[in-house]
């Protein structure tokens, strides 16, 4: 990885990682095996405690996970009923568990349109959690890069200082993640498709994406080792180009 100075694969920062996954496929998962497409999303609950219990080997210090955006509220009413149900299950049952792990938990996204329930669930579990832990899993629920954007952008308007630094603070507070995160370093995607759906576009200026067919209830640690390692063969110039070495 670089630290923005040199070759990726000198780097001291290689073990701090910002990895981002969008979690796609887990409802053809369940159609392809005859089940509903919620019990393609109860898989991919159990993906995503595979792959925080992998990340620290991995060299991570921050996964964020793409489980909800704000378009999928146009899916059906049951479905998303039953999302919410599992993000609840997951920030009363999983988060309590990976915290007395020494990792931290947290959401980012609107809240305004979740289930009370579910808002004093993810509220609870980021009271508990501390910073400086060698791993922050964050789980983008209602998330809308676009929006968050928007928002950051309509506040910076009322500062004096249009830094990206500031606008970096904003756009955390408009994401509800408390303050900015390491912009990302790899952006995975699993089920096949190659697009983006609304992620964070700001903090994915610089990222390697990595595009694998593998549908996210089959996603494991090892598909994490290796998206990893192909990710450290990049090079990374930040808009550079390679130094001339003269004889």
């Amino acid at each position: 990885m670089s630290n923005g100075k040199g070759d990726h694969r000198s780097s001291p920062e290689r073990s701090a990682l910002h990895v981002a996954i969008i979690m796609d496929g887990s409802g053809r998962w369940a159609t392809a095996r005859g089940l509903s497409r919620s019990a393609g999303h109860h898989a991919g609950r159990a993906a995503v405690r595979r792959v925080v219990e992998a990340a620290p080997q991995c060299g991570i210090r921050v996964l964020t996970l793409f489980t909800f955006s704000s378009d999928n509220w146009r899916r059906p009413a049951p479905e998303v009923a039953e999302l919410l149900r599992i993000f609840e299950a997951f920030f009363t049952m999983d988060a309590p568990a990976f915290l007395r792990r020494g990792i931290r938990v947290s959401a980012v996204g609107r809240r305004d349109r979740l289930p009370l329930s579910l808002r004093e669930a993810i509220e609870k579990v980021e009271a508990a959690s501390q910073p400086g832990r060698p791993l922050h899993v964050r789980l983008a629920i209602d998330y809308s890069g676009r929006e968050a954007i928007v928002r950051a952008a309509h506040q910076l308007r009322q500062t004096q200082d249009a830094s990206a630094e500031v606008f970096a603070h904003l756009l955390a507070e408009a994401e509800h993640a408390g303050e900015p995160v390491p912009d990302i370093d790899l952006l995975i995607r699993t089920g096949g498709e190659q697009r983006l759906s609304n992620c964070p576009l700001w903090e994915i200026a610089y990222a390697e994406l990595l595009f694998t067919p593998a549908l996210w209830p089959d996603f494991g640690a090892a598909d994490l080792e290796a998206a990893v390692q192909e990710f450290q063969t990049r090079d990374r110039r930040f808009g550079r180009i390679p130094e001339v070495v003269h004889p």
